[in-house]
């Protein structure tokens, strides 16, 4: 599978085609990308304040005593935003936009569809939050709920498998391939290193982002089949 511009700008190098993708369709994938986050950030936080039922606490294993808190994890944390709006600000076509769009969203409602009807937190941490005034802020902002699946693995490990096929159809450096997994595999520690969430968040987390990039790709497979080439 391939999200390109066209069979032209396949041909350039990669740094060319990403320089031709940035291009395509800028405004609407900025504004388009700024008003998906501001309705996400709306359901999620409302999801957030108005569970259906009290939550349930997840348990504490092992793997969480092995990830120290660092709030040195922080920013990583928060670059989940930039790693995401990134894959967007990429594809090749209007066609690929939307298919990603509309993916991004059903995996979104999926999680909130189970944070409102199975609402869970993670445990208090035994850390004095004053010491660490960024990471209070975030504690304030976005409470201990929603925590099973961990939204922010699923988004994470769904872009990165959504990059690797585009990244793999411009044949770009295998340096950039490796790239595009380390920066998910931090923004998943990041999710333990700051105490957002739990071990078995983050598993549930991956597993539904690795469901829908599955079924997703199939999907944008079968449309390249059907209309003898790429979305």
């Amino acid at each position: 599978m391939r999200l390109q511009l066209s069979d032209a700008t396949c041909a350039l190098p990669w740094y060319r085609q990403i320089a031709s993708r940035i291009a395509l369709l800028w405004p609407l994938k900025a504004v388009g990308t700024s008003l998906f986050m501001a309705l996400f950030f709306w359901g999620y936080f409302s999801v957030l304040e108005h569970p259906l039922r009290a939550a349930v606490v997840m348990p504490v294993t092992a793997p969480d005593r092995w990830v120290p808190f660092t709030e040195l994890a922080l920013p990583v944390y928060v670059s989940l935003w930039l790693y995401v709006s990134l894959m967007p600000a990429l594809l090749g076509s209007f066609r690929s936009l939307v298919c990603f769009g509309c993916w991004v969203a059903a995996l979104c409602l999926f999680c909130l569809g189970v944070f409102w009807l199975l609402p869970t937190e993670v445990p208090a941490a035994d850390i004095d939050w004053t010491l660490y005034p960024s990471m209070a802020l975030v504690k304030g902002i976005d409470a201990g709920g929603n925590a099973c699946p961990s939204l922010h693995v699923a988004s994470a490990v769904f872009v990165a498998c959504w990059s690797r096929h585009m990244l793999r159809g411009m044949k770009v450096p295998v340096a950039l391939h490796w790239l595009n997994w380390v920066a998910c595999l931090l923004i998943v520690w990041s999710t333990m290193a700051t105490r957002q969430h739990v071990a078995l968040d983050v598993a549930a987390g991956a597993a539904v982002g690795l469901l829908f990039a599955w079924v997703s790709l199939r999907d944008v497979e079968r449309r390249c089949r059907r209309r003898g080439g790429a979305i």
